[in-house]
């Protein structure tokens, strides 16, 4: 990549694929045939039947022998959602409500968790999911659960109950700024004279929500998709809570100047690379989360905070240290990852909402809550 933003990415060659196709035709509608990169990221993930989380690739699994790209942290160890169910059934109790929700539920296996650990206390266990592979996988892991858990593709006009969302605010589209001696760019989609994918830039009037200090070149993301999403779960949650877990930082870390090159990041095979414009389709896209910004895109909307902290501190505040205990030497090792600081625990965290109701000391932030960071 040099500073004007240009990457040549893959052969013209492969462009005979629906997917490019379907790049294609979203560039020819582009003015200047320039396409933002939230609007290229929402074709690759999202395409029906073509995109990442639309298409029958395996996604979810330990190993990349199975066909798989990344591990979540339910696959991981079943321990993962028996100590979330601590603070949902806590969430249920506050609230007085009956039902959970999971957005993005993934192959199904934290729904698993959740009703195992719950049973009789959620009357109803509904998944928001918009890929319809998924939900098919996940019809079969749940089926022995019956009309307990009901699908729908879209949210409601209202709810009730406790919201889970594992790793799904950073697959999100997401915008792409990019400064360049001093002035600011939107980073967006061409095709090169050569064919191939790369990127361009254009000039902008949107900025990162704070100065990022220093003036060296610098690229970043900004997330109204995420923010919005957070905003509409306000609008429609009367009575409740939320729990969205995910990797990320608070404002100040998440602009820091030394984090100069952005937060953009593709996963295949168990491994991760930089480059969302080859492949299109069989790789997943993500970004970091900007925790801040979703707070405040919770509060502006009506949603009080609960919390904030990482996810090892909010997992052995719902009792994952005695679990281990109990626990064989291979489920310790799977289960330690979501807690170490170079795995899952540091990187990850976790925030909490509610709605409807004055916050309580959630269970989950009774230690290590920082709210205070955010």
């Amino acid at each position: 990549m040099d500073n004007s933003g240009t990457m040549n990415t893959q052969p013209s060659a492969e462009r005979a694929d629906p997917m490019n196709r379907i790049i294609d035709a979203a560039l020819k509608r582009a003015e200047g045939g320039w396409l933002p990169f939230d609007r290229f990221m929402a074709l690759a993930l999202y395409s029906p039947g073509l995109g990442y989380y639309a298409n029958t690739l395996a996604k979810f699994g330990h190993m990349p022998t199975s066909g798989s790209d990344f591990v979540t942290a339910p696959e991981l160890s079943p321990l993962f959602g028996q100590s979330l169910a601590v603070a949902v059934e806590d969430a249920l109790t506050h609230t007085g409500t009956k039902e959970v929700w999971e957005f993005g539920a993934g192959s199904g296996a934290l729904a698993q968790q959740l009703l195992g650990a719950l049973g009789d206390r959620i009357e109803r266990y509904t998944i928001v999911d918009l890929s319809g592979t998924l939900r098919e996988r996940q019809q079969q892991a749940l089926a022995s659960w019956g009309d307990k858990v009901q699908w729908l593709g879209e949210l409601p006009e209202t709810m009730q109950g406790v919201i889970v969302g594992n790793e799904v605010l950073d697959a999100m589209p997401v915008k792409l700024l990019a400064r360049i001696q001093g002035q600011w760019f939107e980073r967006g989609v061409v095709r090169g004279p050569d064919g191939t994918l790369r990127y361009a830039d254009q000039e902008t009037g949107l900025r990162p929500p704070v100065e990022v200090e220093g003036a060296h070149d610098y690229v970043t993301e900004i997330h109204p998709q995420a923010e919005a999403f957070v905003a509409t779960l306000a609008d429609r949650l009367e009575r409740g809570a939320a729990f969205l877990i995910d990797y990320g930082f608070p404002e100040a870390e998440y602009y820091h100047p030394q984090r100069h090159m952005g937060t953009v990041m593709c996963h295949q095979g168990h491994k991760s690379d930089g480059n969302p414009l080859v492949d299109v389709g069989l790789k997943d896209i993500t970004a970091h989360v900007n925790f801040t910004g979703v707070a405040l895109a919770g509060q502006e909307a009506g949603l009080a905070v609960l919390g904030y902290c990482n996810q090892a501190r909010f997992l052995i505040n719902c009792g994952l240290v005695p679990r281990l205990e109990s626990a064989n030497v291979q489920q310790r090792a799977m289960a330690a990852r979501l807690i170490h600081e170079h795995e899952m625990g540091e990187l990850f965290k976790v925030l909490g909402f509610c709605a409807g109701v004055e916050p309580w000391d959630s269970v989950g932030f009774r230690e290590g809550d920082r709210t205070h960071t955010l």
